[in-house]
């Protein structure tokens, strides 16, 4: 099957390239996404498949049932792809680049939303040899809007009153820095938890030549930000790897003029629920003292952003089995990378991955004979991907689901 699979993908490879290449040069930002979906559906319009449609945000699930269901119970799975963009312009010189300034599709939301496309359609072809449910999560709002959580709360993949989640869930995340056509996971924690930082320093300004009648919030600021360092290299077990990072600092407004007030803003990574609350504790702590030891005062806000991406053991050997078979065998190396260990980079598709077993998986898009390491990477205004791999992906996610719907866990 994973063979067939493969096989269909590449017979309509210059569709999904023709959608990724559509939606690349039009890219919409946050949680509205209109264009985006509507190329979808118009896309998949010919396939058997239910759309429901969220009211956040334009959140959509398609939803395949094979023709061997009956009123059993029967196995779901899911399969998801984002469709947002970033803010920042487009230095590829693609004939497709963007043509909208300041937008650009520089963290493969476009490729996620061709593949998973791709995927309904060959699925879709062998809807008559599928026994069970798959639903195709189109999402928006991954960079940070929080999309998957929107679609969660509209009862988009079930739960509650809105019928049953599904039993698995897959995804598939492009790297242009990573071998062509190479799969790579891990168990447990993929990607981290990511909050945002934010520390207002308060002081009592006056004259930049009269610095002892202030209470200068300026090299306050500075010192809490030497001390966050400080706490994480001497205070936290490094086992268990955590990130402070401070990213902005805004203060002052004249070269002469010591201000009442500084503002430290950044990002926390942690990879575990427990790191993650001693973390925030600990933070507020060091500021607040810091800032008493200069005269000052702190306030520290943390903003809770996307829990960490925690891929189920027995979802990850799923996709392990199907990367080496079509690299050549089980036994094929070439096709699968296991991660040694998790990137600090975070994912909202952790938001599913609370609910429903699953895995995330990246997907290697360097072409064949390049210096991969070197690739431009995600979020990087010269972002490339070698088209070729999409089918790939397309097959990959496509197996995921029949093979789950085939055998479950076991």
């Amino acid at each position: 099957m994973v063979t067939a699979l493969l096989d269909a993908a590449r017979r309509i490879e210059p569709r999904i390239v023709a959608l990724r290449r559509a939606i690349h040069a039009e890219p919409e930002l946050g949680l509205e996404t209109p264009l985006t979906l509507a190329k979808v559906e118009a896309e998949l319009a010919d396939l058997p498949l239910t759309w429901r449609r969220g009211t956040s945000a334009t959140g959509a699930v398609a939803t395949l049932v094979g023709a061997r269901s009956s009123s059993s119970p029967l196995r779901s799975v899911l399969l998801r792809g984002d469709m947002d963009a970033l803010p920042m312009e487009e230095h590829t010189g693609l004939a497709f680049a963007s043509t909208l300034a300041g937008r650009m599709h520089a963290c493969g939301h476009d490729t996620h939303t061709a593949m998973l496309a791709g995927a309904a359609r060959i699925l879709a072809e062998r809807r008559s040899e599928l026994a069970g449910e798959v639903r195709f999560m189109f999402q928006p709002g991954e960079e940070g809007f929080h999309g998957a959580r929107h679609m969660i709360e509209d009862g988009l993949l079930g739960g509650g009153e809105h019928g049953p989640l599904p039993e698995a869930a897959f995804a598939l995340h492009i790297m242009p820095n990573q071998p062509h056509g190479q799969v790579i996971g891990r168990v447990g924690a993929m990607l981290a938890g990511a909050d945002a930082l934010d520390i207002t320093i308060t002081g009592a300004g006056g004259h930049a030549s009269m610095p002892h009648d202030t209470r200068d919030p300026v090299p306050t600021a500075a010192a809490i930000v030497l001390a966050l360092q400080t706490m994480i290299a001497r205070r936290l077990d490094a086992a268990e790897a955590t990130v402070v990072t401070i990213t902005r600092m805004d203060a002052g407004s004249a070269h002469n003029i010591i201000p009442d007030s500084a503002r430290l803003r950044g990002t926390i990574r942690t990879l575990s629920p427990e790191r993650r609350a001693a973390i925030r504790e600990a933070i507020r702590e060091v500021a607040i003292h810091t800032a008493r030891a200069h005269g000052c005062e702190a306030e520290v806000v943390v903003t809770e952003g996307f829990p960490v991406t925690m891929n189920d053991a027995r979802a990850v050997a799923l996709g392990e089995a199907i990367a080496r078979e079509m690299s050549g065998g089980e036994t094929a190396e070439g096709g699968w990378r296991t991660m040694a260990h998790p990137l600090m980079g975070a994912e909202d598709f952790s938001y599913v991955l609370e609910k429903v077993p699953g895995a995330m998986f990246f997907l290697g898009v360097a072409t064949p004979d390049a210096d991969w390491a070197r690739a431009p990477s995600i979020h990087s205004s010269r972002m490339m991907v070698d088209e070729a791999v999409l089918p790939k992906g397309a097959a990959f996610l496509a197996s995921c689901a029949t093979r789950f719907l085939e055998q479950g866990w076991s």
